[in-house]
């Protein structure tokens, strides 16, 4: 009985086990088509979706049938096995009793009645026993299916922060800097040195200077080489290059999103390892190229940003960044609802909206990846109009494609497999007639 146990327990677990991976499969696969419903239509791929859903539908069906086959057939097995287990008991100990085997013991008891009808009972016991194990094992293997995504999620390592640098305000009382907990636009990194206990504060300017930097996903597969720069307070940076140069990732080596294999980020003056996380991102703005909005109103999207900026703070941002012409043509202007990532709304309007969140962040250093890379010309003339207002004053990262929309910039960094290649403003670089010329002139030699 307990080979048949584990037998039938064992396929059945199996196959539910399968069947919760292709559950998964399938959900995975709808969602892909649903999102990318457009894209199937437009390449004529409606039969062969539905051809590869019907493949994945079969074999979960096939992974649902047996694993139902098994469990629906153990227990009835297992509940006539003990029903047939009883009865064979029962015979065997009434034939000993009936045949005249009053000396037999068992155990030393000597074989009886009332030693016969107890032992009945335990193998009525043991055999319901076994059943309520063989109904159980599915709901385990089912269980720890979910347990095991469970536990990958939490052994997940966390986002290490090890910093004690903090960003503080800081107010101005009988003519010396003095920390404050109200908003008063001035900021300051406080530094504490654990070596004398001295705690310094150093004005928030927004130098960054990369030394020597060395980057890759992969201990094995270096995608940055030997980056240096320096981009002093209020100056405009912009990087270009082929796709895949590395100009996003430089960026996001700011933020730590990710940490380097060698050399040295330094904020004012500071390594950027010893700053908190959270301050190091609050005092850095960001419009990425895939724009998220959450659900909620057009104001809540701009304000989180900055989560006590007031709604005058929020309107002029949006004016600022472009956004405020469209966002009062809407049904209900700011308070007009959000949802599934601003679908009513186009990817241009989206964008809009992103540079208007960052915007009211109000922060001394600003990263724009392809910050305006889904609106028409006509709107990137007015968003650059805000953007410029927007930059002023601030150090700023542009990555674009378009280059007509970094020739003001101070320093163009122009990058090729990792590496910087060239550097200087647009004049210099059209004089040297190098491959930031051969961008922006469009003379490329066919290979």
């Amino acid at each position: 009985m307990m080979w048949l146990t584990g037998r039938l327990g064992g396929k059945s677990a199996r196959f539910f086990l399968l069947q919760q991976q292709t559950i998964g499969e399938a959900e995975g696969f709808v969602e892909e088509a649903m999102a990318g419903e457009k894209v199937v239509k437009v390449f004529c791929h409606e039969a062969e979706t539905e051809a590869q859903f019907d493949e994945v539908n079969e074999r979960l069906f096939q992974a649902a049938d047996s694993a139902n086959r098994y469990a629906n057939t153990l227990g009835p097995v297992l509940m006539n096995l003990g029903n047939l287990l009883y009865v064979i008991v029962a015979l065997a100990g009434g034939i000993l009793l009936l045949g005249g085997a009053p000396n037999l013991s068992i155990s030393g008891l000597a074989l009886s009645i009332a030693v016969v009808v107890p032992f009945l009972n335990m193998t009525k016991q043991f055999a319901g026993q076994i059943g309520q194990i063989s109904h159980q094992i599915n709901a385990i293997v089912m269980g720890l299916a979910g347990a095991k995504r469970i536990f990958s999620l939490i052994d997940e390592e966390p986002e290490v922060d090890d910093g004690y640098v903090t960003l503080v305000n800081m107010t101005v009382r009988h003519g010396e800097w003095v920390e404050t907990d109200e908003r008063t636009e001035m900021w300051a990194w406080k530094h504490p040195h654990r070596e004398t206990g001295k705690t310094d504060y150093y004005p928030l300017e927004g130098d960054i200077m990369l030394h020597d930097v060395d980057f890759g996903y992969t201990p094995d597969h270096m995608v940055l080489h030997d980056i240096s720069l320096m981009a002093q307070s209020g100056q405009k940076f912009a990087f270009v290059g082929a796709t895949g140069a590395g100009k996003t990732t430089i960026t996001n080596l700011l933020n730590r999103f990710y940490s380097i294999a060698d050399g040295k980020v330094r904020y004012d003056g500071i390594n950027v390892n010893k700053i908190k996380l959270g301050d190091l991102r609050r005092s850095l703005g960001m419009v990425l190229q895939d724009t998220n909005l959450f659900t909620g109103t057009v104001m809540d999207n701009i304000r989180y940003g900055r989560l006590d900026a007031t709604d005058e703070e929020c309107i002029e941002a949006a004016r600022l960044a472009g956004a405020d012409s469209f966002v009062e043509r809407l049904p209900d202007g700011y308070e007009t609802h959000l949802s599934d990532n601003g679908a009513q709304l186009s990817q241009g309007q989206r964008q809009l909206l992103s540079i208007a969140r960052a915007a009211v962040a109000d922060p001394p250093v600003m990263v724009l990846d392809e910050a305006t890379s889904s609106i028409d010309t006509r709107t990137e003339q007015i968003v650059q109009r805000g953007m410029d207002a927007l930059m002023k004053g601030r150090t700023t990262f542009v990555i674009a494609h378009r280059l007509s929309t970094v020739r003001n910039s101070d320093m163009i960094v122009v990058l090729d497999h990792g590496r910087i290649i060239e550097q200087g403003n647009h004049d210099e670089l059209i004089a040297k007639r190098g491959t930031y010329y051969q961008l922006y002139t469009g003379a490329f030699e066919l290979e």
